[in-house]
Formats: C-alpha cells, structure tokens, sequence
C-alpha cells in the first residue's frame, strides 16, 4: 500500500471521528487498530494523528467543527462565578424519570443541598445538589445530552 493511499484512509477517519465528537458533544477521542493509534481532540486547533511505535506526530487538516453557544446563558464572569460545574462525564437528566416533571426550571428558588438534576454514568444516578441557596437563572444543558468534568450546567445566583 502507498504511502499516499494510507494517507487517504486516516483522513477519512478522522473526519469519521470528528463527526463522531460533534454528535457526541466530546472533546476528545481515541481509537486504537493494531500498531495504529489515532486521538482527534478539539482542544486543539490541529488534529493529530500517530502511529504508535512513530515517535512523530503526523498533522491531519483541521475538520471544521460546529460550535453550539446556549444561548439563555448568562454573560460575563459573574455567570462563570455562580455556575454549578459537572463533577463528572456523564449524561445529564433533567427530571427523575422520562415524562416526570423537572427538578428545576429558570427562575424557580432553590435550597442548598436541593437536587439540581441527575447524571448517569456507568448505569449509576448521580444526583447533583445544588452548593448554594439562590434562584435558578440559566439552564446549560439538553436533557439526555452527554456532559464533561467541569462543564458548567446551571447558573444559581
């Protein structure tokens, strides 16, 4: 196989895995197949791609990625200051159960301690208390949308 054939098919398949983070909301991922190993992150402004036993990264062309901005989210330090980050990957739920009414909704007052949502990860529900007092001023998140360590998910001021 030629070197520029091979090249071919690890573009492919990072355009593959790129569209596989923007459906998934993920910034990163990894994928192994034999001596080959590929990581392809948004974190970056390049997608890298190397093999394993390489010590040189190979640079693929960027895949144009699509950025989602909440758009009921507060602005400003202020709105970073009071957001209640993820404590972990996940996927975010709304209410206890499909079809149940949600724990929170914008304006409503919470208490400290008070259930804020539920994050399911390994098949577990974890539910995520609220760290303060105050109302509930944005909602950052998709019910049944997948969440990252310390992704910011609700505004309590």
């Amino acid at each position: 196989m030629s070197a520029n054939k091979k090249n071919d098919i690890d573009q492919q398949l990072i355009r593959d895995l790129a569209g596989i983070l923007n459906d998934t909301n993920l910034t990163e991922i990894e994928v192994e197949f034999g001596e080959m190993k590929l990581r392809v992150s948004r974190q970056s402004p390049v997608m890298q791609a190397y093999a394993a036993p390489a010590p040189t990264p190979v640079i693929a062309p960027p895949v144009p990625q699509q950025v989602a901005v909440a758009a009921s989210a507060p602005a400003g330090a202020e709105a970073a200051r009071n957001a209640v980050p993820s404590p972990m990957v996940g996927t975010a739920y709304s209410a206890p159960a499909p079809g149940s009414a949600p724990f929170i909704e914008v304006g409503q007052k919470v208490k400290e301690g008070q259930t804020l949502l539920i994050i399911e990860a390994m098949k577990t529900m974890n539910q995520i208390p609220s760290p303060r007092a105050g109302t509930v001023s944005a909602i950052l998140f998709e019910d049944g949308q997948p969440v990252e360590y310390g992704e910011p998910l609700v505004v309590v001021e």
